[in-house]
């Protein structure tokens, strides 16, 4: 009887001991977050957060916001802050996003509203596309300098992919003002300083997906000039596979013949299989013209004046080869000089300064 005591005095005592285990609690951060929510008007904000946790912890912005919300942490100890700065909403629309802060296995969020840019008066000047309304648009009627709350300016002379012979430069060159607004026009100048020709290349801030886009503008002249209107993919990692949307291209040596164009994988100049439209428009370089484009789930369609230039239909075939145009574009305003295109015939230096005009930009989105 006697082994049989002590084994079951053995037993018993592990069994205690794997129960005593098995109740041990693994230690959960309690965050504690203040303010518990954030409001921002649409010119934006930057504020503070204090974070409470007995845990050391960390925030960011989320992932589907963290391109108009970011994060600085000035101490994360188990009590610290963390300064949120939410940029100007641009758009006339609202938006929601959160700040998330881990502690360990522990997360929460701080929510983030902003509202919307104060929608303008109706003006009679502007026309909307039947079935859209105005989502944002910049007149040129502010200032002497685009608003850089709405634009921002790509630099550098590396040949951009195309040869081009000017060096792009953030608004001046020197004392030298390259992109002036004065009566409500943008004037974007391609100058000669020095050795270097110097001009602007301009984007919006703001991105869409689908939407009605136009400009109104008058084009430089001169051989060597190459200005366009454009859009690009506001997630772009490779040309042509996520798409690239020309409204309006002009080249100098061919005057006054305006270009529309689209390209991706399957369709671009690179291998012959480009998808263009052209049009002769005698007054290109003298007058002003509304360039613009209609893009859908469905097609993509540009005007001049409200004649269909160039169209280009979406094969629902679900293949991003021939239709990358299913996520957000930003537009481009620049004059290029020189370059395959522009200066496929040389260029001549006495057009220079030569001056692209731009008297508006809109974008309308369906209702």
């Amino acid at each position: 009887m006697k082994p049989m005591t002590i084994l079951s005095i053995f037993v018993c005592l592990l069994s205690v001991l794997s129960c005593g285990s098995d109740n041990e609690e693994t230690e959960v951060a309690i965050i504690d977050v203040s303010p518990a929510q954030l409001s921002a008007t649409h010119e934006g904000l930057v504020t503070s957060a204090t974070i409470n946790s007995g845990l050391e912890w960390t925030a960011f912005s989320d992932d589907a916001c963290k391109d108009w919300i970011s994060c600085k942490i000035t101490d994360n100890g188990s009590q610290g802050t963390v300064e949120v700065t939410v940029k100007a909403n641009t758009t006339y629309q609202s938006r929601e996003g959160k700040v998330v802060v881990k502690a360990g296995a522990a997360r929460t969020s701080i929510p983030v509203t902003q509202a919307a840019r104060p929608e303008p008066s109706a003006d009679p000047d502007i026309t909307v596309p039947e079935g859209y309304r105005l989502v944002w648009n910049e007149e040129f009627n502010k200032g002497t300098q685009p608003d850089l709350a709405q634009w921002y300016y790509e630099t550098g002379g590396n040949g951009w992919g195309n040869n081009e012979l000017q060096h792009y430069v953030a608004g001046n060159q020197g004392n030298e003002q390259l992109a002036a607004i004065k009566d409500g026009i943008l004037s974007i100048i391609a100058k000669k300083i020095g050795e270097t020709v110097y001009s602007i290349r301009m984007n919006t801030k703001e991105s869409w997906k689908y939407g009605y886009f136009e400009a109104r503008l008058k084009l430089p002249t001169g051989k060597g000039t190459w200005p366009a209107f454009w859009m690009m993919p506001k997630n772009y990692t490779a040309w042509p596979d996520d798409g690239e949307i020309d409204i309006m291209e002009e080249v100098g040596y061919n005057a006054n013949y305006v270009s529309s164009a689209i390209h991706c994988k399957a369709y671009h100049h690179s291998i012959g299989t480009q998808k263009t439209g052209e049009t002769f428009l005698p007054t290109a370089q003298t007058e002003f013209h509304v360039y613009a484009l209609e893009w859908t789930e469905d097609f993509i369609r540009t005007f001049v004046d409200g004649k269909q230039l160039f169209r280009f239909d979406n094969d629902k075939a679900s293949n991003r080869n021939t239709w990358p145009f299913n996520a957000p574009f930003y537009l481009k305003l620049n004059l290029a000089w020189g370059g395959d295109w522009g200066g496929a015939q040389g260029v001549d230096e006495s057009a220079l300064p030569a001056t692209y005009e731009i008297d508006y930009v809109r974008v309308f989105q369906k209702k």
